[in-house]
């Protein structure tokens, strides 16, 4: 067992706009490491179990977006939502949703969200593998708070959004954080 102390070295699987592919969709893969996405910037993390799901699509990423600006008052270089669904998915989820300012992070493959020990199982709601809902504040790799949604198992019969809001984050960056739950860094087998 290890307490999990900085973000987890992997290789995400990214899309970016590429004007010198040809075609209709000028998009070419792009991976991106940890240490390119967290090195060197205050980044406040949060993660959902799914792209175009009702709470992430209506008020979890949502709400992120809307408070931006008040995040980089607070030394916020960048907030990035991850999600265990592909590139594809996510590009198409930010344009629905009219995602701006908040970075969508692919992990496809779930290996940032298992090496995070956030990996559950949602076999119950036919979502497979998928992460469970929590925020970090990151600076240069070290997780600096991280807060957990209650109640983490596999095959939860609810979704919980208490903590992982970005109220609650943006209370904390401000030293106003109420007396919301806060878990302790996770453990996990690496």
């Amino acid at each position: 067992m290890a307490v999990i102390e900085c973000v987890p070295d992997v290789v995400f699987k990214t899309r970016v706009r590429d004007e010198s592919v040809p075609g209709s969709n000028p998009y070419r893969w792009q991976d991106l490491t940890t240490k390119e996405i967290f090195g060197g910037k205050k980044v406040v993390v949060f993660s959902l179990p799914g792209a175009f799901t009702p709470t992430c699509s209506s008020n979890h990423l949502p709400r992120y977006e809307e408070l931006n600006e008040e995040f980089k008052a607070q030394g916020v270089d960048q907030i990035i939502c991850i999600s265990v669904n592909d590139a594809f998915v996510m590009f198409q989820w930010g344009k629905q949703v009219g995602a701006k300012n908040v970075f969508l992070l692919p992990d496809g493959n779930g290996e940032f969200t298992r090496k995070m020990g956030m990996l559950v199982d949602k076999s119950n709601i036919g979502f497979g593998q998928r992460s469970w809902r929590y925020s970090m504040l990151v600076n240069d790799g070290k997780i600096e708070k991280i807060f957990v949604e209650p109640n983490f198992s596999d095959n939860c019969p609810t979704d919980p959004f208490e903590v992982s809001d970005a109220d609650t984050m943006l209370a904390y960056l401000k030293g106003t954080e109420s007396t919301g739950v806060s878990a302790p860094r996770r453990e996990f087998v690496g």
